[in-house]
């Protein structure tokens, strides 16, 4: 059992923090566990005008960390023999007519080359929309309880050009999670809650953890999430904690706590959801950006060893998830911020990580560490 320590046994993690929420978050909570057992600490505010700080077992949408679940629902599907990873996806999911070179295992490492439905970003600068996500301003705003259904998501990925042609690069697309979404419906004849539920939820307790789909509310405690954007010429901020997540379905649509995703990933990391080969399969990444099956891995700088992680921004919201490959050492965190069409807190969410691997990992420099993807 972890002794939950306080901020006067670990002023270094507490000033760490406090020195993040300064670079432009509203509020932060997070969580280490290590040799030394376990340490919570939160600092700012949980809402705007308050001066309550976030509470330290509050909920949160975890953005892009939601990948991380659903590939490790997929694999342990490939462990009960209802998926083969390096099958082609169209096999499960013939109705849309997937190019046949893409498999299962492109689509949970982002090598698939599909459109991704909330935009591309090229290279030379150019942007390919796709659904109002949140760089689309007020559009985003006053589309945030419509729901998306995920059929409809891929099909407009489809109508786009490919990135590239399967397996041959990398970039990070939503549909492909999507994708595995249905593809785990399609093999269980289940929804994506209910095999959560029977598969991670469920053995490791996990009962602050949802998949929402298509629920606007947040359980309490939580800290707020908004939105900052321009209407009639006007700068307007705008409490934007609920919200139906059916826009990033299954690749940033859950809730969970800091506690929550300690437990997952230390439990994903110490074997305790996948068989040894399979987990080896998902810690092993492109060299592009070193992302495995669901997870980044990646180098914590010197004398930091190699870490494995997922980050995630979700409008206003995000949610941090570091771990050591036996996941005896983890780091968990919650933020909360005012996000707007620039994302202009995407820096600071870098610089926040970068920061804060160093401190909990190890000396050295960590900037290649966890890209904070956001869930746009």
């Amino acid at each position: 059992m972890s002794i939950t320590l306080t901020d006067q046994d670990r002023p270094e993690l507490q000033k760490a923090i406090e020195e993040i929420v300064d670079f432009g978050f509203t509020g932060m909570t997070m969580r280490v566990h290590d040799e030394r057992g376990g340490w919570v600490g939160s600092a700012g505010v949980a809402k705007l005008g308050e001066s309550a700080k976030p509470p330290t077992d509050g909920r949160v949408r975890i953005g892009s960390n939601t990948k991380t679940f659903t590939a490790t629902l997929v694999l342990q599907l490939v462990a009960e023999g209802k998926i083969r990873l390096d099958a082609p996806a169209d096999d499960y999911l013939p109705e849309f007519g997937l190019d046949r070179r893409i498999t299962v295992r492109m689509l949970l490492q982002h090598t698939s080359g599909v459109f991704n439905f909330t935009g591309e970003y090229y290279d030379d600068g150019t942007v390919a929309p796709g659904i109002p996500a949140t760089t689309a301003g007020q559009e985003w705003v006053d589309n945030r309880f419509k729901t998306y259904r995920p059929e409809e998501l891929v099909r407009l990925a489809l109508s786009k050009p490919s990135r590239f042609a399967p397996g041959t690069d990398w970039s990070y697309s939503n549909t492909n999670y999507v994708l595995a979404r249905l593809l785990i419906e399609k093999v269980t004849g289940r929804s994506v809650t209910d095999e959560m539920q029977r598969l991670i939820l469920g053995p490791l307790g996990l009962t602050g953890t949802v998949a929402p789909t298509t629920q606007s509310e947040i359980s309490e405690p939580h800290a707020h999430a908004y939105y900052r954007y321009e209407e009639a010429g006007r700068q307007k901020t705008v409490d934007v904690t609920r919200q139906n997540p059916s826009w990033i379905s299954s690749g940033g649509d859950m809730i969970s706590t800091t506690q929550d995703l300690h437990t997952f990933i230390s439990a994903l990391m110490g074997g305790k959801l996948l068989p040894a080969p399979l987990l080896a399969e998902m810690c092993t990444p492109e060299l592009k950006v070193g992302y495995g099956l669901g997870v980044f891995v990646q180098d914590a700088g010197e004398n930091g060893g190699t870490v494995i992680t997922h980050n995630g921004g979700m409008a206003g919201h995000g949610a941090l998830m570091y771990s050591t490959p036996d996941g005896s050492k983890t780091l968990t965190a919650a933020f909360n911020y005012v996000d707007d069409a620039a994302l202009s807190l995407g820096e600071a969410f870098q610089k926040a990580t970068q920061r804060l691997v160093k401190e909990v990992f190890g000396g050295g420099q960590a900037g290649s560490v966890g890209a904070a993807e956001p869930a746009q």
